[in-house]
């Protein structure tokens, strides 16, 4: 391992987190990439704080490089999500992708990630989908079918984005190499704990209770960095997040709806219907809820028709610094894709490109909205690197 890449959201950065750097750092790595999302997150919402107090927490903490994962690829599927990942870390040069998992084996992680590459588990899963079961538990009950003990394996959160990763490796043919390690202290949405003395929270728990009971549980680097945003009314706004989101899709023709990414079996209708009806996103997401669809996958979809994101998309086609140590900077020269600090110059190098780069920056005008102070539009193109 000469070059790691790892690939998060970092809503909020944590000590998990750099415990996680250090531990890459340990292992080998002379250079640590980050590919983090950028003006939206896979849960399909808003992160916490903008992408700048993000890259910093990071930067100070270990990282040496950070890339955006743009929005469209940032809150779509744990699939999609980790296919642009891989893309982006592997067309910068990285050999290794870090990853948490429960699992922390690379081996069955990849064997998992074959299995669900074999056709022998496309009739198993349509089967259990039509049992009207969510298609993370039709393909754990798939897989554990044919090859008993993989359907445990598939049923963790970590692993599942762990598997998602082997996968995207092995379909791109990547020359990544997998590095699992083991979640310490806390389990993904659980209850706090400690890891070698150092209080350890998940993202989720922090963004449930109050800035004030963050302090064991982030770096003191990052701690000021969010404490200086809050003061700056960079904080997300929950009310307003709902307001906006509700606005853009009564908005929305309802032709639209059918042309969203993720829209199928009729969902359009239903997504339309929801919207002329719900008095806030909880009441939206309880009229769209059914036993077949989990409310991960209707957030995003939400977000989605608010944003118009398309259901097909190229692969990311640039490679966009958010921030980085001038030292890695060099190692641009060397990527596989156009490569730099400027979306607005990126945005010219193709069609592709210059489409994926109007969308993420219609998410980050969202995003701007849902601030407790309202920022301007077009700070996806405005906006500065950090560079230490």
């Amino acid at each position: 391992m000469e070059f790691a890449g790892i690939i998060t959201e970092y809503d909020p950065f944590h000590n998990g987190h750099a415990a996680q750097l250090a531990a890459v750092r340990r292992a080998g790595a002379r250079c640590i990439a980050v590919c983090m999302s950028s003006g939206a997150v896979q849960r399909g919402g808003v992160s916490i704080v903008p992408e700048s107090v993000r890259v910093r927490a990071a930067l100070a903490s270990g990282a040496d490089l950070v890339l955006a994962l743009p929005a469209p690829y940032a809150c779509a599927t744990a699939e999609q999500f980790a296919a642009a990942g891989v893309h982006l870390l592997a067309a910068l040069g990285c050999d290794t992708l870090a990853f948490g998992a429960e699992t922390p084996d690379p081996a069955p992680l990849l064997q998992a990630a074959r299995l669900l590459r074999e056709e022998a588990l496309q009739p198993l899963l349509r089967r259990k989908l039509s049992a009207g079961v969510t298609y993370a538990v039709a393909r754990s009950q798939a897989a554990e079918e044919l090859a008993p003990g993989m359907g445990d394996l598939l049923r963790t959160p970590n692993n599942i984005l762990g598997v998602e990763y082997c996968k995207a490796i092995l379909a791109q043919q990547a020359p990544l190499t997998p590095l699992p390690l083991p979640r310490w202290g806390a389990a993904h949405g659980g209850a706090p704990g400690t890891h070698n003395g150092v209080a350890m929270a998940s993202a989720s728990h922090l963004r449930g209770i109050p800035l004030a009971q963050w302090a064991p549980f982030v770096p003191d680097s990052a701690l000021v960095l969010y404490q200086q945003a809050r003061t700056a009314g960079q904080w997300l706004d929950g009310r307003r997040l709902e307001t906006a989101l509700l606005a853009l899709l009564r908005a929305m023709p309802p032709e639209r709806f059918a042309t969203v990414r993720g829209v199928s079996e009729g969902l359009e209708h239903r997504l339309e219907a929801a919207v002329r009806e719900a008095g806030s996103l909880e009441d939206l997401y309880a009229r769209l809820k059914t036993k077949r669809y989990p409310h991960a996958r209707l957030r995003r979809l939400v977000l989605d028709a608010a944003l118009q994101i398309p259901g097909n998309l190229p692969a990311p086609p640039y490679l966009q610094v958010l921030g980085a140590r001038k030292e890695a900077l060099p190692r641009l020269s060397r990527a596989g894709l156009p490569a730099g600090t400027s979306l607005a110059d990126l945005a010219k190098t193709g069609p592709e490109a210059r489409q994926i780069a109007e969308l993420h920056s219609r998410a980050v005008d969202f995003s701007s909205l849902c601030r407790e102070t309202i920022f301007p539009m077009g700070l996806a193109f405005t906006a500065k690197p950090v560079v230490l």
